[in-house]
């Protein structure tokens, strides 16, 4: 009985790390403008949103323009470049 205590704490302390280490979910709701590709253009106040998806993203309904969606989305860099920060490098010559 201890194990199978043991095993389930240890299996909830994983799936809540897991978890959080996500980025956080994001949503934007408005009619659909276009759709084009992998592209779907939606309206949302005055501003026009481009949200990409892929073969994994999942859509339940009737996708077309002037369907009224909601789209979960995540925000994950696909690069990033650092810049020498020229102050810093003056600094430590001095």
């Amino acid at each position: 009985m201890k194990k199978v205590l043991i095993l389930a704490c240890a299996f909830l302390f994983i799936a809540t790390m897991a978890f959080a280490a996500g980025p956080n979910k994001y949503q934007v709701t408005g009619p659909v403008l276009e759709i084009k590709g992998d592209v779907i253009v939606v309206k949302k106040g005055n501003d026009n949103w481009e949200v990409s998806r892929d073969a994994a993203t999942k859509v339940t309904g009737d996708l077309k323009v002037g369907s009224k969606v909601t789209i979960e989305y995540k925000m994950i860099a696909t690069k990033i470049d650092v810049k020498e920060d020229k102050k810093a490098d003056a600094k430590k010559k001095k």
